[in-house]
């Protein structure tokens, strides 16, 4: 829901919308574009564009506007490129649909097009499905249907969320450069202010359908008057100091922001306390090997070396960030030390044994010591059951408590735990939001009351202030229950946050592993310091 929203976008400006999943920020872009169902939406006001009121514009003529005069970037490429038809002839229909070009030069034109989103081999892209090229990748696709048409606006609704900060950072610098080059507008989406604040020039910040705050880009985000703005500003993690909570959008309304900081001493008295132990996990020499594609018959055997000798410790309470670009074998490290992928060579030790030899029996009953929390809580959850049966699930299968009741009671206080309602127990995944759903994740993780937690890019996807409650709960649920944690993330100032130990991965290989705030403070990789300087650090 929007309510009586008021602001412009002039030729040749980047203007932002910031705010949380509900605050009406891509309400408001679908409406532009006509987008929005006519017979369940009531629409008032203006929008005017070019001189015309985009609301009482016939569908037909919506037809002719969208991809010529308005384009628009969605946050998930994948999901909106046809898997059945490659990249290049996805692009070239734009052209001919819209009369842009001929069908001789339509294909000399798309290529054209890709070299200018900056696509690696972009003769090759021509031909390639949107499943055989990565997330970034994907992304400069759309960015090329967006502006085939060279439009006056381009939308880009959330373009960069789920994008590891390098290629972030060269999705940002390009939209850049096409909106100095072809002059157009564009209306910039995201709830990360940080983010907005590096390529608008002006922002508006939107909260339960109304405008809270609107101005100068860096103004706003250097001294922001609304208490809303601040949280969004203040809830993701500082690379500078390290708070014991993080601020939420509620801390902000209610004025009850913790400051309290997490000492060096603290921390240095903690992983004193931790290293004394003996490791938990030890990884030695671990390599995953996948067989590639053979381009010919007779050709040898090609493998994609996902992880390459790889080999480190953890410790019992330790929190270890894994990062990395895509592609540089994370997930897939993750999963190898999960069993749902098998070891190619190397040792995954856990408690002393090698657990790369275990018969699927004694997996099974690994599965309870080791958990993983995924990045989609809802692809996870079996939409057909209530989240009270699925929590229940794991604890039936591993023979945990003596009957129904006993789990019920357990499901109920877990559920209190991680902040969510005894009513809860009885609604299905789509009833609650995606925050929410992440809760149910965890709550169903540590059901089985593990020893060792892989996190996932588990908070990616949510928004800033969403985001920082999952990480205080995280963290309170490691110091009540003596959990430890593999933290897989593409954003290194939540993992900075989160680690005592950090592990750089590139290709493979690990780049980098110590101590997480003396590797942010002197990296000793080129690599890594690329990494790190490209965190959205604001204007």
């Amino acid at each position: 829901m929007v309510n009586g929203i008021d602001f412009d976008i002039q030729e040749n400006e980047i203007v932002g919308i910031v705010g949380e999943s509900g605050s009406g920020k891509s309400i408001s872009s679908l409406a532009v574009l006509g987008l929005l169902d006519k017979k369940s939406t009531q629409l008032e006001g203006s929008i005017s564009f070019e001189e015309k009121n985009l609301t009482s514009l016939a569908e037909r003529d919506f037809r002719k506007l969208r991809g010529s005069k308005i384009s628009m970037i969605f946050q998930e490429p994948m999901s909106s490129l046809n898997p059945s038809i490659t990249c290049g002839k996805q692009v070239l229909e734009i052209l001919l649909q819209h009369n842009i070009t001929t069908k001789k030069e339509a294909k000399k034109e798309v290529i054209e097009l890709f070299e200018k989103v900056k696509l690696p081999r972009a003769v090759e892209m021509y031909d390639q499905y949107p499943h055989q090229i990565s997330g970034g990748q994907k992304q400069r696709v759309m960015i090329a249907m967006a502006i085939a048409c060279k439009p006056k606006l381009l939308i880009a609704d959330e373009p960069t969320t789920a994008l590891d900060v390098t290629v972030q950072k060269n999705i940002i610098s390009l939209l850049k450069e096409l909106q100095l080059e072809t002059g157009m507008s564009i209306l910039f989406i995201s709830h990360d202010l940080s983010l907005v604040s590096e390529i608008c020039n002006r922002v508006v910040v939107m909260y339960q359908g109304n405008i809270v705050e609107q101005g100068n880009a860096k103004t706003l985000f250097e001294n922001p008057k609304n208490n809303y703005t601040k949280a969004l500003i203040q809830s993701k993690p500082s690379i500078d100091i390290r708070l014991k909570k993080l601020p939420s959008v509620k801390d902000f309304i209610e004025n009850t922001v913790s400051t309290e900081l997490y000492s060096e001493k603290e921390r240095q008295e903690f992983h004193k306390k931790t290293y004394a132990q003996k490791p938990l996990l030890e990884i030695v020499d671990l390599k995953k090997y996948y067989l590639g594609n053979k381009k010919w018959w007779f050709q040898k055997d090609r493998f994609v070396k996902a992880v390459d000798t790889v080999s480190f410790q953890l410790f019992p309470g330790e929190t270890l960030g894994l990062v990395g670009e895509s592609g540089c074998g994370k997930s897939t490290l993750g999963r190898t030390i999960m069993h749902l992928e098998r070891a190619t060579s190397g040792q995954i030790l856990y408690k002393g044994s090698d657990i790369t030899k275990l018969c699927n029996r004694e997996i099974k009953a690994l599965r309870k010591d080791i958990q993983i929390i995924f990045q989609d809580p809802f692809s996870s959850l079996n939409p057909r059951i209530t989240v009270g049966e699925a929590i229940l699930e794991p604890m039936t299968v591993h023979g945990l408590f003596t009957n129904k009741k006993e789990r019920k009671e357990k499901v109920l206080s877990i559920l209190e735990k991680v902040g969510l309602l005894p009513e809860h127990f009885d609604r299905y995944p789509h009833e609650f939001s995606g925050g929410q759903r992440q809760r149910i994740g965890i709550a169903r993780t540590i059901a089985l009351q593990p020893k060792l937690i892989i996190c996932d890019e588990s908070v990616s996807a949510l928004d800033v202030s969403v985001q920082a409650q999952v990480l205080n709960l995280l963290n309170d649920l490691k110091k009540d229950f003596g959990f430890t944690y593999i933290f897989i993330s593409h954003d290194l100032s939540v993992v900075k946050y989160m680690s005592d130990q950090l592990v750089v991965m590139n290709q493979g290989k690990i780049e980098e592993i110590g101590d997480a705030d003396a590797i942010y403070k002197k990296p000793n990789s080129s690599y890594t310091e690329k990494l790190i300087s490209s965190i959205p650090k604001g204007k």
